[in-house]
């Protein structure tokens, strides 16, 4: 029994550890940077583009405090008040999608990777029922975030 239970714990810590995969709509840029630093250049990053951290959220520090280690992990809202109220004009069920998160997760070789769905991902099931105007702040959201993105992991 405690082998099988040394087996499945050690599968775990793999399947946590294992780096973000490509996905359709997502960009995923992996980094030689640490966790840490990434995180810091994200928000950084996130003020230069004229952007706001709205949320941050991770299990890693809740974890630790209950004495398990698991790999770097925070989730970053980002938005900015102009798109919000320009994009609820256009689709109130849209704004449910708000803010755009922007994931920092840390590799098993103690680097980390930026990954987050394009925000005309986000938006695309509200296209049919919404003004035409919501493609082209998604696509306006497209371009900021992946200059968010590439600042980031520079």
């Amino acid at each position: 029994m405690r082998a099988l239970l040394i087996f499945v714990l050690a599968v775990w810590g793999m399947a946590a550890q294992a780096e973000m995969a490509p996905r359709d709509g997502w960009i995923v840029m992996p980094t030689s940077k640490p966790y840490d630093a990434l995180v810091d250049d994200v928000k950084s990053a996130v003020k230069a583009n004229k952007m706001g951290v709205v949320t941050q959220a991770g299990p890693t520090g809740a974890a630790k405090n209950r004495g398990i280690t698991i790999p770097g992990n925070r989730v970053i809202g980002v938005f900015n008040n102009r798109y919000a109220v320009r994009i609820l004009g256009l689709s109130t069920a849209a704004m449910i999608e708000a803010p755009i998160r922007l994931y920092v997760t840390e590799n098993a070789d103690g680097t980390a990777s930026l990954s987050y769905k394009m925000p005309s991902t986000v938006f695309a099931p509200y296209m049919a029922e919404a003004d035409a105007d919501l493609a082209v702040a998604a696509s306006e959201l497209d371009a900021i975030f992946l200059s968010i993105a590439e600042a980031a992991v520079q």
